[in-house]
């Protein structure tokens, strides 16, 4: 009953479950049970398979026999969303997808990435938002007819799984793109267990298979063991997965950057024997199935995701589950609290290509956007208006990290024209956040001026504060910290699974650099190519500053990535950082002079001329405890001519800090003053007798 290329696989004809069974759950790096170095064994679609000494078919057709009557489906029509690691080139191939079906006129000017529209994402080269767009694909495989195919962009970062989440919510299936060097890294798996919990079917996309260190076979087999291991954990929390069905998964070779796509494996470093992307198509057409519905059901829309528009105000993007959705049409809109209110649909718009385009109606399957109601927000149901029946909402993971924001409160604040500085407006803006973004939660604190801001890692935190800046707000952001829970009487954190590859010189800094941070290694693998690969479960604080102080002892040549684990009790104190502050004592300007007398003492973060206030970090201290300095002292005027005069050349460059690096480098004393046009780390408490008096309470409480 299995099909398989192993000379001796002992279980042949019985069923995944029951391997697994007999076997013990497989981790990830499991195998089914056979001494030679074989393929993956895959199940043969149209094979019955066996369970318990009875024939079954598989789950496909189980699904075609279960379909009665009243189940359509819609053959034109196919919703799927790309999930990858970070940089594993998703958007590039949603890219080639567009292009490939002209859906963009001969004479237009298309940018490489033109999925990631916001300034951020290009700076950047990552997808933040999981965007939709449209496919009209009329090739080979479509019959003589056009298939609308919607693709769903996600983002890799695992800060923005929020987003991921509500792509899987849209879609009939998923694309696991893996790149054919670096194989299934934390991200993969993250993404990979949310499809699978949504029982959504898979197709493998091998992709970059032209790197020149490319290794096709052992990226194959990986992600097979990844499948495997991931089924078997979801056995118990999704009792009707079908694990046979999991390992039925159609493999496609391509390369993103040229646009092609093959089902032959092509040779390590090679580009694959066909010159477009027809094969991907196919298999999405045949794998992915089309959205079914129930003719006799009445409308049911799922909100899914946010938009605006200058003209039309907010948009809301909804998946259309059943019924029919009419412009102009009255419909009941069931809110997250409970209540269903008759509103009416003012604008419908379909998207084509990158464009929305006016539509009369939309049918069960299709992803559209209406206009006409304001506060509608995601997770939220358009449904009958006679007979409402409200879908349930979407659940997403528990956040991790927090910071506060509050309005900047520095002696410099409101210095930028047409700065946003008052606590109305900053509160206005994180409610708008909250609109659009699942995966944040804003609470009140015991200042009216300021907000903790929980979500899922630093990054999506520090890209928030970073869109603000842009808007033209001026902020005081404070450290980021862990959202703890209690659990029985005792404390527990979040804590993270970090997978790291270090070539093997680094191996000692980095063990070092994890346990310092009570990181506990888990498994560490060497293949033999000068890299390590170890597996830590660490804390979700000790990894709070840790990428700048992780490329700087790699040398730049680590990689590093994480997801979120169960949380496990509070694992004690950590030392994120060895090095003092240097403290201006005064307000006033920086001076040559005072940073040349300085320099030796440690790194500066500021130029001569720039503006200083008491109680801002102005550099890093050299020593481990905070100094006070004078960094506007002037030279004294004499009459004597020196011969040393304002030697200028000898002054050490400052270093200049991005978000990002100051948000890591603050201290729990410490916050971060960002406006439009600075970035400045300072105390807390400006007046150093203050700070004094503050630190002698806090000894005598503890």
């Amino acid at each position: 009953m299995l099909e398989t290329d192993s000379c001796c696989l002992r279980y042949a004809g019985h069923s995944l479950r029951q391997v697994v069974h007999w076997t013990g759950k497989p981790t990830t790096r499991a195998r089914l049970p056979c001494p030679h170095s074989g393929p993956v064994p895959r199940i043969r679609g149209d094979a019955l398979t066996r369970r318990g000494g009875q024939y079954r078919t598989p789950r496909f057709k189980r699904e075609k026999l279960r379909m009665s009557e009243n189940t359509a489906s819609r053959p034109d029509l196919r919703n799927v969303a790309i999930v990858a690691h970070v940089d594993h080139g998703k958007t590039t191939i949603v890219d080639a997808m567009l292009k490939q079906t002209h859906a963009f006129s001969a004479h237009a000017d298309v940018e490489d990435r033109v999925m990631d529209s916001g300034d951020l994402e290009k700076e950047k080269g990552i997808t933040i938002l999981a965007k939709n767009t449209t496919v009209f694909y009329d090739g080979p495989s479509a019959n003589g007819e056009t298939i609308t195919i919607n693709v769903i962009d996600t983002p890799g970062h695992a800060d923005f799984g929020g987003e991921v989440e509500r792509g899987l919510s849209m879609v009939d299936g998923v694309v696991l793109l893996v790149d054919a060097s670096e194989g299934p890294l934390p991200q993969t798996r993250f993404v990979l267990r949310k499809a699978l919990a949504a029982k959504l079917p898979v197709i493998l996309v091998v992709n970059k298979v032209d790197r020149p260190d490319a290794r096709i076979d052992e990226v194959v087999s990986e992600t097979m063991d990844l499948l495997l291991g991931l089924a078997s954990d979801l056995s118990e929390e999704v009792p009707d997965l079908d694990l046979d069905s999991v390992l039925d998964v159609p493999v496609v070779y391509a390369s993103g950057k040229a646009g092609a796509a093959s089902l032959n494996q092509p040779a390590d470093g090679a580009l694959p024997d066909n010159d477009d992307l027809e094969p991907l198509f196919k298999t999405i057409i045949e794998h992915v199935p089309a959205p079914t519905y129930n003719p006799d059901e009445v409308l049911q829309a799922h909100v899914t995701n946010l938009d605006s528009s200058p003209f039309l105000g907010r948009l809301a993007l909804v998946r259309i589950f059943n019924g029919t959705l009419k412009k102009g049409q009255t419909v009941a809109w069931a809110r997250q609290d409970g209540d269903i209110k008759n509103v009416r649909i003012s604008e419908l718009l379909a998207t084509k290509a990158l464009e929305r385009v006016p539509a009369e109606e939309a049918g069960p399957g299709e992803i559209v956007a209406v206009a006409g109601i304001e506060d509608i927000t995601i997770g939220e149901t358009l449904t009958d208006a006679e007979n409402p029946k409200p879908l349930p909402l979407i659940k997403v993971d528990d956040p991790a990290i927090s910071m506060t924001i509050g309005i900047n409160t520095s002696p410099m604040a409101g210095r930028v024209k047409g700065a946003k500085v008052t606590a109305r407006q900053v509160k206005d803006r994180l409610d708008r956040e909250l609109i659009g973004n699942v995966s944040i939660k804003v609470l009140p604190t015991q200042r009216p001026d300021a907000w903790e801001v929980q979500g899922r890692g630093e990054l999506a935190l520090a890209i928030l504060v970073e869109q603000m800046r842009r808007e033209g707000f001026e902020l005081t952001v404070g450290k980021p910290q862990v959202v703890t829970k209690t659990i029985d009487g005792k404390l527990y954190e979040p804590m993270e699974h970090m997978i790291i590859d270090v070539p093997e010189e680094h191996l000692g800094a980095v063990t070092q650099l994890m346990a310092a941070r009570k990181g506990r290694m888990e498994n560490m693998s060497n293949h033999g190519t000068g890299w390590v690969r170890m597996e830590f479960a660490v804390p979700a604080r000790g990894l709070i500053g840790f990428r700048t102080q992780f490329l700087t002892e790699t040398r730049g040549a680590g990689i590093s990535s994480s997801y979120s684990i169960d949380p496990e009790p509070w694992a004690g104190d950590i030392e994120y950082r060895t090095n003092g502050s240097m403290i201006a004592d005064r307000a006033g300007a920086v001076t040559p002079y005072a940073m040349i007398n300085l320099q030796e003492r440690g790194t500066f973060f500021v130029e001569p001329t720039s503006e200083v206030y008491e109680g801002m970090v102005v550099g890093m201290n050299s020593r481990a405890d905070d100094m006070e300095v004078n960094i506007t002292k002037e030279k004294k005027l004499t009459n004597m001519r020196s011969s040393t005069a304002d030697s200028f050349e000898n002054l050490t460059p400052p270093k200049k800090l991005t978000l990002e690096e100051c948000l890591e480098f603050a201290r729990e004393d410490e916050c971060v003053e960002v406006t439009p046009e600075a970035i400045r780390i300072r105390k807390v408490i400006l007046d150093a007798n203050e700070r004094v008096r503050e630190f002698r309470r806090r000894a005598r409480a503890n």
